[in-house]
């Protein structure tokens, strides 16, 4: 079961919810901001969540992360080329947001990793290392569900930024073509910033 809910800090921002139906456990992917509100939701529901999952180190995608971990203890994962980014306001752009945002408690992700759920074994996520918005961006790919989470290095109308810290256009490029892209043409893909868009969809968009 994936839920979405739209966070407002200095941006707008997707923060996804992929829970088991049968467990009530999940994972919680991208906490921008407005904590309380990401608490309420869960609370509500009556999910555990286990992971805290970052698609990258940006500002936007991790606000409220810190405190959750706290709330929930649930441990935060990032991929391993971005965890400087956690820990430096410059590299992660919330130095210019008036509220500098570090996080100093993370766990490393790596390429190929399956992230599992301890209540079902069975219920993960596959972490597709998809560098070039930063350069460890991830796309988090759920085959069961056919969906996955790309964080910035997609939206519905086109490629990521890489006008960042840590960009790169060629690798965000090979990253759309040669991972994303190759997904299952049914493929939902959930960006931080957009509505959702099927593979087939996004490939007519940017391949025309």
């Amino acid at each position: 079961m994936i839920r979405e809910l739209q966070v407002q800090g200095v941006f707008a921002e997707n923060t996804y919810f992929y829970i088991d139906q049968h467990s009530r456990s999940g994972f919680l992917i991208d906490p921008g901001a407005q904590a309380g509100l990401i608490y309420d939701v869960i609370a509500r529901n009556g999910w555990q969540i286990e992971k805290i999952l970052l698609t990258h180190g940006h500002f936007d995608h991790m606000g409220a992360a810190e405190i959750l971990r706290e709330k929930l203890v649930a441990p935060i994962y990032i991929y391993s080329s971005d965890t400087r980014y956690l820990n430096d306001p410059y590299l992660n752009l919330s130095g210019n947001s008036g509220q500098p945002i570090t996080i100093p408690h993370y766990e490393e992700l790596y390429d190929g990793e399956l992230i599992r759920l301890k209540a079902n074994s069975g219920f993960y996520l596959k972490v597709i290392h998809t560098p070039g918005h930063t350069p460890g961006s991830v796309t988090f790919y759920s085959p069961e569900e056919r969906a996955a989470f790309v964080g910035d290095t997609l939206y519905q109308h086109g490629p990521g930024l890489t006008n960042f810290p840590g960009g790169n256009r060629q690798e965000l490029k090979n990253s759309i073509v040669n991972k994303i892209l190759t997904l299952p043409e049914d493929t939902i893909l959930l960006s931080g910033h957009s509505s959702p868009i099927t593979v087939e969809r996004e490939r007519e968009l940017l391949l025309r």
